[in-house]
């Protein structure tokens, strides 16, 4: 897959299951984001905005204490403001790898510009985040606990975050990083036959989620779901969208170049 690199904002999301040891709380890959972080400083993007996921470092707490509930007793403080904490601490370690190989990265917690209603980003003040980009600063954010209007307190995820800032920023491409190649057919972690697409338009995208849905019992896509249902919204917007493994050295640093590689795209074509 090769996107057109024209030098304007690009959105680079780094998944969870990349950049920590899941099983393990509060374990980050640190090999990984060493690895991804010199990649990110050699590809040299004009202008690049970053948001990376939880995994081992929030989600954990976020589901003990039930954040995504809402605020429903008083011991959830505790566990908002702990969630929120596992969070700075994946991200200030993102930062100061960045900041080893060059790159001049701000870690920005969401939850100081952002509101959501029912766990949708209602109120926003982007003008910092408007001037750092303007500036060549690196922005790096990251799925956080935020306050929301009508339940209290939400988890904000990253993928809503990458397509809501892609979208109001006027990205020219979106790039996500996980621990598969791309979008499949099925789970490629369970099931040997599943293919890869590589290639794949917004409505194309929108018919294949209304047709596989989601069941409490299992996301059929392998954790996939929730994701693409987030970053339709982007795709339907005009911008690419190229899924990549970020667990395989050089597949960020190509794609940040505008270069071929393996993983799938998403666009209006």
């Amino acid at each position: 897959m090769k996107t057109e690199h024209k030098g304007g904002l690009v959105v680079l999301k780094l998944g969870g299951s990349a950049i920590t040891i899941k099983e393990k709380e509060m374990t980050p890959n640190g090999k990984v984001i060493e690895r991804l972080c010199k990649e990110i400083a050699e590809a040299k993007p004009e202008k690049l905005l970053m948001v990376h996921g939880g995994g081992s470092f929030g989600h954990p707490l976020a589901k003990r204490y039930r954040i995504m509930e809402g605020f429903h007793e008083k011991s959830q403080f505790l566990g908002f403001a702990k969630t929120h904490h596992a969070m700075t601490v994946l991200n200030q370690l993102i930062v100061k790898s960045l900041l080893d190989n060059g790159v001049p990265a701000i870690g920005i917690a969401p939850s100081s510009f952002i509101i959501t209603k029912k766990g949708r980003i209602e109120s926003f003040d982007l003008n910092v985040l408007t001037e750092m980009l303007k500036m060549n600063f690196t922005p790096v954010l990251y799925g956080d606990a935020v306050l929301d209007s009508e339940n209290g307190f939400a988890i904000l995820s990253g993928d809503q975050l990458v397509s809501f800032l892609a979208v109001k920023l006027e990205a020219e491409r979106i790039i996500i990083g996980v621990d598969v190649d791309g979008l499949f057919t099925a789970d490629p972690k369970m099931d040997d036959s599943a293919e890869l697409i590589e290639e794949v338009s917004p409505s194309e995208l929108e018919k294949m989620l209304l047709k596989i849905g989601r069941t409490e019992a299992v996301d059929v896509t392998g954790g996939m779901f929730g994701k693409m249902n987030e970053l339709l919204k982007a795709a339907k917007h005009g911008i690419p969208i190229l899924i990549v493994n970020a667990l395989k050295p050089n597949k960020i640093y190509k794609a940040l170049r505008g270069e071929r590689v393996v993983g799938t795209l998403i666009w209006k074509g």
